[in-house]
């Protein structure tokens, strides 16, 4: 049996030869899923300042953005860290990475939550279609609200159906995916969103698919939405 020091030497010695997966720099350090400590430290939260709605920084006054919230945040930057961290992960899990999956989910189990997530009654997630997440084999963002309303003390409830025909958002233009129509996404059938609830996803870009599920959550008789996600595309 080798000894302990030996052990370390021949480790370390490994990790110095293996590239990270993001910034293709050394392993060195504390690295998971292939991605080094720097790469990780991309995690980064959005700036001070923010707008409580929109969680964009802008001019002081109304909020330009379209919403149906009284409260909007994201855990982190998309584009935060070099390389752009979130744009990295996301594309990534979708497409089959479950070590990043794994590691970024115990990230979010770590990550401060905004004072108020804790006042609502309930969560739900946006709505991923049926033919999409039998390809995938998991729902990111269902994953994520009951990670999220377990840290809370919340029920998790999947409120929210898409119509299979609408398409992935994350393949348009920016002014296609603000043409979502509102029947795109509607409530399940028989449920009853009272109460305020907490609405959480993946990436928040243009904000056109939580502004539908939000109307169809105020629609159906919930009191008041409150819209939470992992990062937000600045």
């Amino acid at each position: 049996m080798l000894p302990a020091l030996l052990l370390t030497r021949l480790t370390e010695a490994r990790r110095s030869l293996l590239l990270c997966r993001g910034c293709l720099g050394s392993l060195r350090g504390q690295p998971e899923a292939g991605l080094c400590a720097r790469c990780w430290d991309g995690l980064v939260p959005l700036s001070e300042g923010r707008c409580p709605r929109c969680a964009l920084v802008h001019a002081e006054g109304a909020c330009p953005e379209a919403t149906a919230w009284e409260r909007g945040d994201a855990l982190w930057d998309y584009h935060g860290g070099r390389p752009p961290l979130g744009a990295l992960l996301l594309p990534g899990i979708k497409q089959g990475e479950t070590g990043w999956r794994r590691a970024l989910l115990g990230r979010l189990s770590r990550v401060p939550l905004p004072d108020w997530a804790a006042e609502a009654d309930r969560v739900t997630s946006a709505p991923s279609t049926l033919p999409r997440r039998l390809l995938r084999g998991f729902d990111l963002g269902g994953e994520v609200g009951r990670l999220i309303a377990g840290r809370l003390g919340r029920p998790f409830e999947p409120l929210l159906t898409k119509h299979w025909r609408s398409g992935r958002q994350a393949s348009r233009t920016e002014a296609l995916r603000r043409r979502l129509p509102r029947k795109a996404i509607a409530l399940r059938r028989g449920a009853v969103p009272g109460g305020i609830i907490l609405l959480v996803d993946d990436v928040w870009t243009t904000g056109t698919t939580l502004l539908r599920c939000a109307q169809a959550l105020l629609e159906g008789g919930a009191d008041e939405v409150r819209v939470l996600t992992l990062f937000r595309a600045l």
